[in-house]
């Protein structure tokens, strides 16, 4: 399968960075399966470090068969769920080491913060805050949270995104 990285720079060698905010499913080099999502993500990322930076995608090869073989340990969220909400909201409380190799599942961008606040103020439960996020169209997200995990991470191409 093809994933996609957004950043400011083509990233040939993917590496699990020490970030300063605390991510969705920890520690890891997040990718995705939607190429427009990428592109945004990396004007985002551009915007935010101003004028001189550049937007950039990076395209990997990933063998998909990997993910339902012994090799590499993967927890899977197919839809916002209970399970999926209680697993973004520790990895974003915690600096936690959850153990898994990959980590599959929709994205809580940031336009979804104020839902993920009243949740954790306790104004919402479980279910109405699955109930508001299923209303936003939520991309998925393929992060790799081990080196063995990102050997398989194989670079093909790099391309700039220009920004609206």
């Amino acid at each position: 399968m093809k994933l996609y990285h957004g950043s400011t720079a083509i990233v040939e060698q993917p590496q699990i960075l020490e970030t300063q905010r605390l991510l969705d499913f920890g520690k890891g080099f997040y990718t995705t399966t939607n190429r427009e999502q990428a592109e945004r993500w990396s004007i985002i990322k551009q915007k935010r470090l101003g004028e001189t930076a550049k937007s950039i995608v990076t395209v990997y090869e990933f063998n998909d068969l990997l993910l339902t073989s012994q090799s590499l340990t993967v927890r899977r969220f197919n839809q916002a769920s209970e399970e999926w909400l209680d697993f973004v909201v520790q990895n974003r409380n915690e600096d936690i080491n959850h153990g898994y190799d990959i980590v599959i599942g929709p994205v809580a961008n940031d336009t979804l913060y104020q839902t993920f606040t009243l949740y954790e103020a306790g104004i919402l439960t479980k279910p109405e805050t699955i109930a508001r996020l299923k209303v936003h169209p939520l991309f998925d997200q393929v992060s790799f949270h081990s080196h063995k995990a990102l050997d398989h991470l194989k670079f093909i191409d790099a391309y700039p995104v220009k920004a609206n």
